[in-house]
C-alpha cells in the first residue's frame, strides 16, 4: 500500500476561504475549537444550534455569531457537521440539506455517515474530512500557543473542482497544517478509527485492565493492589509511549519490567487475539458493525444502555472511585 501524502505549514491558501462562510454545527469538543480557530484565522463564522441550546450562550460570549442549524446551513458555503454520529443523519436530512445549493461544501471530521451510506450529499456538492488527531480542547490550545495538531484530510465528492484546495485553507485556519496533515480517503479513516476503538484503544484497553484486575483478585491479591497495577500505573505508561514511542519507554522503565515486556506480551495478546482483531476488521469493512450501530440508535440505544449498566456495576469502578478521591492531583 502507498504511503500518504503529508502537506505541510504552507500548504492551505487561507485565501480560498474568502468571502465563504463557514457554518460550524455543533458547539461540543471539536465544534467549539474549529469555530473559534476558523474566526481568529479571519473567516467569517456561525455557529449552529438547536433551538434552545445550553451551548448558545457560551458561544456568543465566545464573540461568534449563532443560529438555528437550518439557517445557520443555508447561509454558508461550507457547513461543518461536528455532532455525533448517530444524530448526524437526522440532523443533515431535516436541517442541512434542504438548505445545501449547488457548489457548496460538506465537511466532516469523522467519515462513519457518509462512507456507509447514512448521508449522502447530492452530487453538486464537495464533500471533503478534516479530521483533527486530538481533543477539541487540544486544537484550541496549540492553535492559541501558535502551533497546531496533526490531522487527516479526504475528499469523497469533488463537484467543484477546487474540494482539495478549500479542504487544506480550512485545515490551515485551524492550525492542522502547522503540524501536518494527512491524505487519505473516508473509508480508510472510517475503518481505521473504528478498528483502533474497538482493538486497542478503547475496547482492548479496558477489557485488558478488566482480565488483569479479575486475575489478580481471583488469585487472592487485594483489590486495591489490582487497581494500582492494572488500572493507575497505565497512565505513566502511555504517556511514555506518546512522547518517546515504544522503545523510549522501555528505556524509561526497568530492565524487569523491560524484560516481562518481550516475554508476557506475546503471550498474552497472541494468534488468537490477532484473528479476533481480523474478524473485528473484516466486520467494520462489510459494515456490519454499522448495520449493528445504527440498528441499535434507531431502537433508542438499548443495547448500549444495558452495556453501559454492565460496566458501571464492575468492581474496579468501585474501587477506582474510592481510591481516585485519595488523589488530590486528579
Amino acid at each position: 500500500m502507498d504511503s500518504v501524502k503529508l502537506y505541510e505549514a504552507g500548504s492551505g491558501d487561507r485565501s480560498m476561504l474568502n468571502g465563504k462562510r463557514v457554518a460550524v454545527i455543533g458547539w461540543g469538543s471539536q465544534g467549539h475549537a474549529h469555530a473559534l480557530n476558523l474566526h481568529d484565522s479571519g473567516v467569517s463564522v456561525v455557529v449552529g444550534l438547536r433551538e434552545g441550546s445550553r451551548s448558545a450562550e457560551a458561544a456568543r460570549q465566545a464573540g461568534l455569531e449563532v443560529s438555528p442549524v437550518a439557517k445557520a446551513a443555508e447561509s454558508a458555503n461550507v457547513i461543518s457537521i461536528l455532532i455525533p454520529d448517530t444524530v448526524q443523519p437526522t440532523v443533515y436530512r431535516d436541517e442541512i440539506a434542504p438548505n445545501l445549493h449547488d457548489g457548496d461544501t460538506f465537511l466532516v471530521a469523522h467519515g462513519f455517515n457518509v462512507h456507509y451510506k447514512q448521508i449522502v450529499p447530492p452530487k453538486t456538492v464537495d464533500v471533503i474530512m478534516v479530521a483533527p488527531k486530538a481533543p477539541g480542547a487540544m486544537v484550541r490550545s496549540e492553535y492559541v500557543a501558535g502551533r497546531g495538531t496533526p490531522g487527516l484530510i479526504a475528499i469523497h465528492q469533488d463537484a467543484s473542482g477546487n474540494a482539495l484546495q478549500v479542504t487544506l485553507a480550512y485545515a490551515d485556519a485551524i492550525g492542522c497544517t502547522r503540524a501536518g496533515v494527512l491524505e487519505t480517503t473516508f473509508a480508510a479513516e472510517t475503518e481505521t478509527d473504528l478498528f483502533g476503538e474497538q482493538t486497542v484503544l478503547c475496547g482492548g484497553v479496558t477489557s485488558l485492565i478488566k482480565a488483569g484486575f479479575e486475575t489478580l483478585v481471583n488469585a487472592g491479591y487485594p483489590e486495591e493492589l489490582a487497581y494500582f497495577e492494572c488500572l493507575h500505573e497505565l497512565k505513566f505508561i502511555v504517556d511514555l509511549i506518546q512522547s518517546k514511542g515504544l522503545q523510549g519507554m522501555r528505556a524509561e522503565v526497568s530492565d524487569t519490567a523491560e524484560y516481562g515486556d518481550y516475554v508476557g506480551g506475546p503471550r498474552v495478546i497472541g494468534n488468537g487475539t490477532r484473528q479476533v482483531m481480523q474478524e473485528l476488521l473484516d466486520d467494520i469493512r462489510s459494515g456490519a458493525f454499522a448495520r449493528r450501530w445504527i440498528a441499535d440508535g434507531k431502537a433508542g440505544g438499548a443495547e448500549l444502555t444495558k452495556l453501559r449498566e454492565s460496566e458501571n456495576a464492575h468492581p474496579i469502578e468501585d474501587v477506582g472511585r474510592r481510591l481516585r478521591a485519595r488523589m488530590a492531583w486528579l
